[in-house]
């Protein structure tokens, strides 16, 4: 079973940025894809952005030219740096596998003001 550990997550004004971070506990080069999810109150849990084992990312529409997926496979770690947040943003983000088949950490708060 994979371990997931996110953080990085905070609060930061509108047009912010912030870097957030996974950390897996298996090789990225083992799992097909990994991807970053958030879910705000009271909504569904959606896929925000995703890379896969050969470094094809693909984003949601609403993140699109705002964040940017990465990985460092050295240190089996994901990044998403989301750069002119909104406060439609805020929710708490996870990481997971594509498709979500891991068990979901704890997740990272990210709460953009107005």
């Amino acid at each position: 079973q994979v371990q997931l550990v996110e953080s990085g997550g905070g609060l930061v004004q509108a047009g912010g940025s912030l870097r957030l971070s996974c950390t897996t506990s298996r090789s990225i080069f083992s799992i097909s894809a990994l991807a970053w999810y958030r879910q705000a109150p009271g909504k569904q849990r959606e896929l925000v952005a995703a890379i896969t084992s050969g470094g094809r990312t693909n984003y949601a529409d609403s993140v699109k030219g705002r964040f940017t997926i990465s990985r460092d496979t050295a240190k089996n770690t994901v990044y998403l740096q989301m750069n002119s947040l909104k406060p439609e943003d805020t929710a708490v983000y996870y990481c997971n596998g594509r498709p979500a088949l891991f068990t979901w950490g704890q997740g990272t708060q990210v709460t953009v003001s107005s």
